[in-house]
């Protein structure tokens, strides 16, 4: 007898009871992968037009789980779900516990736990990252969905970080397991998020106690600026999977990683200690440009892009899953939803 391939064994419905009289089956629910060459993501596809997809997910919790662990990234499409009390309500199914306090990103004001995504020009690409992962707390699921995709471009490109950790030199990565990463940030009034928007206070002595409490070394600056330093690891073990990940946003923050111009204009107006973002190895020396050039490399080799369709909605693991955005042209409406905040001391 020929084995079936995983590819097909993916491709079989579902079958799963529906709360009726008969209590007979019927096949709801199409699992699939989004590219023949990559596991990631699964897709979840409707194949009834009368599925109620929260109680779906509320009875298959653990498969939902299951799939997160091992893929990293659940696509749900088909479902409608191009609102924001539609998106909210999956969300909050899969993750009861959604975070609705986070200053580096603008919220939708028709929720409180819906937030658009963070500003970036649209031209160009905001290059992949672990969310939150410059900090000591973050959350470890991420929630994207679709209200109305951009005319042109403006996919959300995800990465695998197991298999960014596996790809990079042993060298190179032995070197940031040994050294960490030191996240430089200034909060300049005029330039990017003032500390007064993501912290949400006016109050210096309320900045100082949270940047106590998530490790962060602060210095108030002459002109009412806030300087912070903060080191993290590069690398982590997934508290559940128990794999190593590349748990990193060097890519995002180091000035080598910028477009010609932007670093240009930045070095310009900026000594080093005062550019908005950058970032070092954990005892203060510097990242050299190869070696960021080199893990670009790999995240770009790695990527898996996808073009948004409406009511789209994308699970993320964002200890497994990095996530970036594409440049775009026209309208993009998107939702963002994060949840299950766990930190460096809890893994």
């Amino acid at each position: 007898m020929k084995k079936a391939t995983n590819n097909q064994q993916k491709k079989e419905f579902l079958m799963v009871k529906r709360q009726a009289v008969s209590l007979t089956e019927k096949e709801l629910i199409k699992i699939e992968y989004l590219h023949p060459d990559s596991n990631t993501p699964i897709v979840f596809k409707s194949v009834a037009n009368d599925i109620e997809i929260c109680d779906w997910l509320e009875d298959n919790q653990r498969l939902i789980s299951e799939e997160l662990n091992k893929h990293g990234a659940i696509l749900l499409r088909g479902f409608n779900l191009d609102t924001a009390s539609a998106f909210e309500k999956v969300c909050i199914t899969v993750c009861p516990s959604l975070f609705h306090k986070n200053g580096e990103h603008p919220r939708e004001a028709i929720s409180g736990n819906v937030y658009t995504p963070v500003f970036y020009p649209a031209d160009q690409k905001l290059l992949w990252h672990n969310e939150n992962s410059f900090n000591h707390s973050w959350p470890q699921k991420i929630f994207f969905g679709c209200h109305r995709p951009a005319k042109r471009g403006g996919e959300t490109p995800i990465v695998d970080s197991r298999k960014v950790f596996e790809l990079i030199d042993s060298k190179i990565r032995d070197r940031f397991i040994e050294k960490n990463v030191m996240y430089l940030r200034n909060y300049n009034y005029g330039l990017g998020l003032d500390w007064q928007t993501v912290f949400q206070t006016k109050n210096k002595a309320e900045v100082e106690a949270v940047c106590r409490k998530g490790f962060i070394d602060f210095e108030w600056k002459n002109d009412g600026g806030l300087r912070t330093r903060s080191v993290r690891p590069a690398v982590v073990k997934h508290p559940k999977t128990g794999e190593l990940t590349w748990f990193t946003q060097a890519q995002h923050w180091h000035i080598s990683c910028l477009n010609l111009e932007t670093r240009e204009a930045l070095t310009s107006s900026f000594c080093e200690e005062d550019l908005p973002r950058n970032c070092y190895y954990g005892d203060g020396s510097t990242i050299e440009d190869s070696i960021m050039e080199e893990i670009c490399g790999v995240y770009q080799q790695l990527e898996v892009s996808f073009p948004w369709q409406t009511g789209d909605l994308l699970i993320l693991d964002n200890l497994l899953i990095a996530h970036a955005r594409n440049p775009y042209i026209g309208e993009r409406k998107l939702f963002v939803a994060m949840g299950e905040m766990t930190s460096f001391h809890d893994i």
